[in-house]
């Protein structure tokens, strides 16, 4: 054990000398993975409901992905994005078959599928509505971490970090038909909206605002984009967010899920917004071969397997588990669809939670001080959330005093 311990520490050394600095990490060095679990450097083992904010659908390691890269990365690992490739038209192919979208670009991020989905917006007010350009999002949101996903972003002060920010974009309360009504002009060329905030918090659109929504853009020949990054393929307990609200977007972004941990993202359209010409769009590692087999095989088993049936279930069974100890640590507002969910405290101790969950061997997220969120792997059991209410409650114990 003191070898391990001195190993992490250098490590830690190390980390601290040579990465820039970006983010507050705890004193620890993760080192593999399997399923639910994790396994840092000195071998303590953590069940993860982090997932990589949601991205580890499949669980850790799963057979799934390292056979597809195994054998992709002895055929072709990247050709170049001048030409086709044969898992790249195979993905696509399954995605818009999927989603009723008929024509899709692929990235390697959330916030790159986002950036295309903004160009294509402009785009389309430049060829149709005479030149807008500005695109409504709302207040809480998240898009991403580019200049311009951050200007489109609607977290607190993020206004003033990095200014001057790229300009076109609107922002009104989320949930507010009005608000979106009002800001809609000769300049708009879409709104841009999450069908579940995540990052916000958990915040659930209602099915009469996201219906209103589809509604206005029809009105005012505006596009609707979706950004289903957190909550596509399968997150929400149905394949795509928009089936909860019997609406279709016309330009829908997605990540995270979509590569089971792999860097891999899509933006997908309606045909009738195929509006590209050359030169307007594209990136070194758009379609790569290695990406595509990782894609195909993901959601491939997502489909096969019926993954987003079983997000729904465990969701469900979260929900009921926690709704049990609700009333004892005065818990509110228990939210979410599928295994994307939240709970807010009854104080302001979300970090100091994270920390000791940590400490006992459990990962979970604090996307504010009074918030928690939930976003484990679709394969999570029935046993393994009976694991992590125990260890939540024993933490809650002894923060709360209960």
């Amino acid at each position: 054990m003191e070898q391990l311990k001195q190993l992490t520490d250098e490590l830690l050394h190390d980390a601290s000398s040579s990465l820039l600095f970006v983010a507050n990490r705890p004193e620890v060095v993760m080192e593999r993975g399997e399923g639910m679990l994790v396994w840092d450097t000195e071998g303590k083992k953590y069940l993860d409901f982090i997932g990589g904010w949601a991205v580890t659908c499949l669980g850790h390691s799963p057979k799934v992905i390292t056979d597809a890269l195994q054998q992709q990365s002895t055929q072709l690992v990247n050709v170049s994005p001048a030409y086709y490739n044969k898992p790249m038209i195979e993905f696509a192919r399954m995605l818009t078959k999927l989603s009723g979208l008929e024509r899709v670009f692929f990235g390697s991020t959330g916030a790159e599928a986002n950036e295309s989905a903004i160009k294509l917006a402009r785009k389309y007010g430049t060829l149709r509505k005479g030149g807008a350009y500005e695109v409504i999002t709302t207040t809480r949101s998240f898009h991403g971490r580019t200049m311009a996903m951050m200007a489109a972003t609607g977290k607190p002060n993020w206004d003033k970090m990095f200014v001057p920010q790229l300009p076109g974009f609107v922002k009104v309360p989320f949930n507010d038909l009005d608000a979106m009504a009002q800001a809609i002009n000769p300049n708009t060329c879409a709104i841009l909206i999450e069908p579940v905030q995540g990052e916000g918090g958990v915040n659930e659109a209602s099915i009469a605002y996201m219906q209103g929504l589809r509604k206005l853009c029809d009105e005012h020949g505006i596009l609707l984009i979706l950004d289903e990054i957190q909550t596509g393929l399968g997150r929400t307990g149905k394949m795509f967010a928009y089936e909860h609200y019997g609406i279709m977007p016309d330009v829908l972004t997605l990540a995270k899920g979509i590569g089971g941990g792999f860097p891999l993202s899509a933006m997908l359209a309606k045909e009738a917004y195929n509006l590209f010409e050359p030169g307007d769009q594209g990136g070194t590692y758009t379609g790569q071969p290695l990406g595509m087999a990782v894609g195909l095989a993901v959601v491939g088993e997502i489909i096969g397997r019926k993954l987003p049936e079983r997000a729904a279930e465990q969701g469900a069974y979260l929900q009921a588990k926690l709704k049990e100890v609700q009333a004892k640590y005065g818990l509110t507002e228990i939210r979410g669809k599928g295994l994307l969910l939240a709970f807010d405290l009854p104080k302001p101790l979300g970090a100091e939670l994270v920390s000791a969950c940590m400490a006992a061997g459990l990962l979970i997220n604090a996307p504010s001080p009074t918030a928690i969120r939930l976003m484990p792997a679709y394969i999570v059991t029935k046993a393994e959330i009976d694991e992590m209410i125990h260890i939540l409650c024993k933490v809650m114990d002894q923060l709360f005093g209960k």
